[in-house]
């Protein structure tokens, strides 16, 4: 059946390079233990070792603002590592916003997303100060990407040069995004964020409320920057990376090809461009998706089934295709 035809009907694309971002977000949360079985667990070959003879994976991490050195392991999603982190520095779970790799800064290229290099330190920034902001909606697209960290809080990864929130200095890049006009957004996934904030009207203001993360004394002057377009997917530094599934269980893999690399940057360049927002764990899993699929047929239909959430517009679904194509062939 060609592609559109009776697929069920499809939300229209939001406006091009708007609102939003996918840590990622809904990584794994609930997701079984490293190493067990389950949807997306390997099958055939040799069963799985003992639980006890299973290497143990021990990461470091610290407080970005500044903190001694803790230790974490026994995490298979973001929601519990964000609880190991918490119970490392007696903090509620709740107060980390999300984390970013090998760097204190608020380096968006440096996010934890769906993949942690077996050597990466982690550096967890947590809620700094909270903010009222009124903005007055002059343009239809406010120059912001979204993403989120994977359990409940959705925040600004981007803003660009010269938008309308880009002359509004209060608001920067990590800010976690509360409520928009008093309605709350705890909970929220970036592509809803990013459909709210386009839908607001334009020609009339509204307010954000949003928390900064805690920042250390270096890093109190700066704006942070967000991600550079085209800057690639987050991928750990180490020898290999652990990946936390949203599915399946978290599992120990080689760094991805170089065809893997450069389709999920197209892809997530693409969830940028129609829904605003950046999310290299699901731009992986559609490339992991796409990548055996014979025509944009089949791709649709292993979209809708694993990922229908996102009613993703057929166009999209055809731009997905031809990225992973030219990735195969080299076209980069």
């Amino acid at each position: 059946m060609p592609l559109g035809l009776g697929r069920r009907k499809k939300a229209p694309p939001l406006v091009e390079n708007e609102e939003a971002e996918p840590g990622r977000a809904g990584l794994g949360v609930g997701g079984p233990a490293l190493g067990a079985g389950g949807p997306g667990a390997p099958q055939g070959g040799l069963p799985p070792p003992p639980a006890a003879l299973r290497p143990r994976l021990v990461f470091h991490t610290q407080l970005a603002h500044g903190s001694p050195t803790g230790r974490i392991e026994g995490f298979t999603n973001v929601k519990e590592l964000y609880c190991k982190i918490a119970e490392a520095f007696r903090l509620p779970a709740a107060e980390v916003m999300f984390c970013t790799l090998n760097t204190h800064k608020v380096d968006m290229d440096k996010l934890l997303g769906g993949q942690i290099g077996l050597e990466d330190f982690i550096f967890a920034h947590v809620k700094g100060q909270r903010k009222e902001v009124e903005v007055f909606k002059s343009e239809d697209a406010l120059g912001l990407t979204i993403t989120d960290n994977g359990a409940g809080y959705a925040f600004i990864k981007r803003i660009k040069e010269g938008s309308v929130i880009d002359h509004i200095q209060l608001v920067g890049v990590g800010d976690m995004i509360e409520a928009i006009n008093g309605q709350s957004l705890l909970g929220c996934r970036h592509y809803e964020v990013a459909r709210l904030l386009q839908e607001l009207p334009r020609g009339r203001p509204f307010s954000l409320r949003l928390t900064e993360p805690r920042k250390a004394f270096d890093m109190i002057s700066q704006r942070s920057g967000g991600g550079r377009p085209g800057s690639g997917p987050q991928v750990g530094t180490g020898r290999g990376t652990l990946r936390l599934r949203s599915r399946g269980p978290a599992t120990v893999e080689d760094l991805p090809s170089a065809f893997e690399e450069k389709a999920i940057e197209k892809v997530d360049d693409l969830l940028e461009s129609y829904m605003g927002i950046r999310d290299t764990e699901l731009a992986a899993t559609m490339v992991e998706l796409g990548k055996d699929k014979r025509n944009p047929d089949e791709l649709a239909e292993a979209l809708d089934e694993r990922l229908g959430d996102f009613a993703f517009p057929d166009e999209f679904v055809f731009d997905v295709w031809g990225a992973i194509g030219d990735a195969k062939v080299g076209r980069y």
